[in-house]
């Protein structure tokens, strides 16, 4: 059976606002509330405790809220920032566990939910695991409420409206945790909240009884539709898939400490554990680490990572091992220490089998080669280190690609060797004579040089790609030799009398023989 924790994270734009560097926190005590322009002019988006109890109410004017309080203060809502945080703070709940999901249903409720099943057990059980996260958030001065039960629903619920700052539903036991609570613990919209109340229904209770079809029709549109779905939702009826903030790596490794680790010395201690455990992963289900990352969790609620990219699937711990190091291993910024590190591979490929003493040179190059590229993208970084990819073109200047490395990386020989060492990209326009229009050139001017040719064979024609419209033409390529005995790779683009006539053919250079 699934556990799922819901922390809620009351007034979080105001926890932001007074949290972000160079402001002043507002006094103890003193009503506080961010705005927002609107339509209607500036509105209240955010309030604190005090501004609350005074009776002020998110999307209230700010004239008429400076009206009633005349000391409150005010500054402007920054929405952007306040998404970052809620994005780096999901981050740091990653040392919990690895699904965790952002909750921005409502303004004013926002929080996250983690997927604790089967979990607890590592922070010794469902009651140290809360007070553990509870704890941690207050030593950041994050103000949270935490409440862990069968369904995000019902954790959802139980957090905002239960009273209790660590509520835990018991197995099995939804339906009597939310029994009590009011109907908008449900999720619902004020409208449906305000309708269930005319009908005297005010307790998620009452509406266990109540026929599902009967509960629908009372309420126009989707809003009945809605009502049953949450419902069913809290209680574990209708699954409620959660959506990461980003996809959970499936090959990862944990350590925790029970002091914080202070310098990157401590993390290169750890890193050949991690990197073993984590191998071991990756051989049970035979695949190999494309990306690997390493994620220190700092005590201060941030989270630090470095990541390496391999060119080519591997499971050697001494490799990951080189590039972390590779990539600034020593320059890991733990702040004022860090709990916790994480070595996890969020890309994994299959491994290819292979039979060691059966292996020929040309592999182990290969494999030298990847050592090479990735060691030399750790130290410049991603996509300063480029390969050749074959294309489907006939045409030579598209007939490879320049791309990041990727799969197995092999070293093959030149199979065709009519073509020169050294092409020009793109082909340089020269002047041609030929003693017939569609003859090899007699004679040609390149970069102001006029060379006399000696030697041609040729014709090889190349047919145009007609799918790249009218400006694609026929090529002839000749191999010329000069008096003074250099080769040239020269082509004619067009055909005289059988293509268009208001563009004559031209004479190009494309390459030179070595």
């Amino acid at each position: 059976m699934k556990r799922i924790v819901c922390v809620w994270l009351p007034d979080w734009p105001v926890t932001v606002w007074s949290r972000t560097a160079g402001r002043d926190p507002p006094p103890e005590g003193a009503p506080f509330a961010l705005v927002e322009r609107t339509a209607r002019g500036l509105a209240l988006s955010a309030l604190n405790g005090p501004a609350r109890a005074l009776g002020l109410a998110m999307g209230q004017s700010h004239a008429d809220a400076c009206a009633a309080v005349p000391h409150l203060s005010s500054a402007p809502a920054e929405p952007d920032a306040d998404r970052k945080a809620l994005r780096r703070l999901a981050l740091w709940a990653e040392r919990f566990s690895p699904l965790v999901a952002i909750d921005e249903t409502f303004p004013g409720q926002e929080g996250l939910i983690l997927d604790m099943t089967g979990g607890a057990h590592l922070f010794g059980g469902e009651p140290a695991l809360l007070a553990d996260l509870q704890g941690r958030l207050a030593r950041a001065r994050i103000p949270a409420r935490c409440a862990m039960a069968d369904t995000a629903g019902a954790a959802w619920a139980l957090a905002r409206f239960s009273g209790d700052p660590q509520a835990i539903a018991a197995q099995g036991q939804t339906r009597d945790a939310l029994c009590a609570l009011p109907v908008a613990a449900l999720r619902l919209e004020p409208q449906a909240v305000g309708l269930l109340a005319r009908l005297g229904l005010k307790r998620i209770g009452e509406l266990y009884a109540l026929p599902r079809a009967g509960l629908a029709r009372r309420f126009q549109g989707e809003m009945g539709l809605a009502v049953v779905e949450r419902l069913d939702q809290a209680l574990g009826v209708t699954p409620e898939p959660l959506i990461p903030h980003r996809p959970a790596p499936r090959y990862r490794i944990a350590q925790m400490f029970a002091e914080p680790m202070m310098d990157a010395l401590g993390a290169a201690h750890w890193l050949p554990a991690l990197a073993d455990g984590l191998v071991r992963r990756l051989e049970q289900d035979g695949k190999g680490a494309r990306r690997v990352r390493l994620t220190a969790f700092r005590v201060d609620g941030r989270t630090t990572s470095i990541d390496a990219r391999l060119s080519a699937p591997s499971v050697n711990p001494a490799h990951i091992i080189r590039l972390l190091k590779e990539r600034g291993l020593e320059r890991l910024d733990l702040g004022f220490g860090a709990d916790a590190l994480m070595l996890s591979a969020p890309v994994a490929e299959a491994l290819t089998a292979r039979q060691g003493e059966m292996e020929g040179a040309d592999q182990a190059a290969a494999d030298a080669l990847a050592g090479l590229v990735d060691r030399l993208e750790a130290r410049l970084g991603e996509g300063a280190v480029l390969v050749p990819r074959l294309h489907q073109s006939w045409l030579p200047e598209r007939a490879a690609r320049w791309e990041k490395p990727g799969g197995v990386l092999r070293i093959t020989p030149q199979r065709d060797a009519m073509r020169p060492l050294l092409m020009f990209d793109p082909p340089e326009f020269v002047e041609a004579i030929a003693e017939l229009p569609d003859a090899a050139p007699a004679r040609f001017t390149w970069r102001r040089v006029s060379h006399r040719v000696v030697k041609a064979a040729g014709p090889e024609r190349l047919s145009p790609e007609w799918w790249r419209g009218a400006q694609a033409r026929t090529r002839d390529y000749y191999r010329v030799e000069d008096e003074a005995g250099r080769g040239y790779w020269l082509f004619r683009e067009g055909l005289y009398g059988r293509e268009s006539a208001d563009k004559a053919p031209t004479w190009r250079l494309h390459g030179v023989f070595a």
